[in-house]
């Protein structure tokens, strides 16, 4: 997939609508300052598509971007954060929820989580949430830079440990500093996308 042109076309608060878009879209999750901005950025080539912050909490709405006209990568509210009170944390799984049962043209989830560390209770609630709604998240190992080439299986095989995952899902690693990876994400994007479906 070669990425031309890519715009923020829609943003779902907790009490908007969500749009009935017809072309195919990927969502992206995963906990505060994972990566998820500097991922999205990476993928599209831009530097502040989606805003990046060090503070946790950025993205508090369902951002969807049109990307070629083609498809829409959906950057989903990040979860896991301290300083948000329990009932907004209610209101974004509500939302997130209601995504994942409402949208008809939802191709695959792509999970983020940090390469370096065990899965936290957050991310394995995550995945087997995810899982619930009747996705199996693709897992993306971000962050991949602050570690050395050696540990990579090793911490790769910590994830699959740690989440339990489904035999058969995809682990796949990624560094938002040296873009290592992106090219093997935009190739899954790509299958995902080309609709083997045959829709």
């Amino acid at each position: 997939m070669i990425i031309k042109n890519v715009e923020l076309e829609t943003v779902c608060g907790i009490t908007s609508k969500i749009p009935q878009n017809q072309m195919p879209e990927i969502a992206f999750a995963g906990k505060s300052n994972v990566g998820k901005s500097s991922l999205i950025n990476g993928l599209v080539n831009r530097k502040a598509l989606a805003r990046t912050s060090s503070q946790p909490g950025k993205t508090q709405t369902i951002n969807f971007y049109n990307v070629n006209q083609e498809c829409y990568f959906v950057d989903l509210p990040g979860y896991g954060y301290a300083s948000v009170s329990k009932e907004v944390k209610a209101k974004w799984g509500k939302m997130i929820e209601n995504y994942l049962h409402t949208s008809q043209v939802l191709k695959a989830v792509f999970l983020l989580i940090d390469i370096r560390h065990e899965p936290s209770g957050n991310d394995i609630n995550m995945y087997e949430w995810i899982l619930a709604n009747g996705y199996e998240p693709i897992i993306i190992a971000t962050k991949l830079d602050k570690i050395k080439r050696s540990q990579i299986q090793k911490h790769i095989k910590m994830l699959r440990v740690g989440l339990n995952v489904v035999p058969g899902t995809k682990i796949l690693p990624f560094s938002a500093q040296t873009k290592q990876g992106k090219e093997e994400i935009l190739a899954v994007i790509d299958e995902l996308v080309g609709g083997e479906d045959g829709d």
